[in-house]
């Protein structure tokens, strides 16, 4: 069984900072992309930022030059770097995870996601 948990999330005032982490665990034998999606009240899930294997990484335009992806293979644990929030950024962040697990059955994975409220 494949696990991502996520942590970081918080309340913070508009042009401060946050880290987010999400840690992958269980039964894991490769893992292919991660990434962080976000989910505003109303609005769908979109891609904030991914990270291959290969470390090509993609940013949703709106954040871009703000926030930072980056990935501890060692750990299995990728990170969001947030700064310059911005109220917009209000939202629950999700972790996604493509993983290729001992038993060779590969996926896709959610975290439970970590809420990240921003104040104007």
């Amino acid at each position: 069984q494949v696990r991502l948990v996520e942590s970081g999330g918080g309340l913070v005032q508009a042009g401060g900072s946050l880290r987010l982490s999400c840690a992958a665990s269980g039964t894991i034998f490769s893992i292919n992309a991660m990434g962080w999606y976000r989910q505003a009240p109303g609005k769908e899930r979109e891609l904030v930022a991914g990270l291959t294997s290969g470390d090509s990484i993609n940013y949703a335009d709106s954040v871009k030059g703000r926030f930072t992806i980056s990935r501890d293979n060692a750990k299995n644990t990728v990170y969001l770097q947030m700064n310059s929030l911005k109220p917009e950024d209000t939202a629950v962040y999700y972790c996604n995870a493509d993983i290729l697990s001992i038993s060779r059955v590969r996926r896709y994975y959610w975290g439970q996601g970590t809420q990240v409220t921003v104040s104007s």
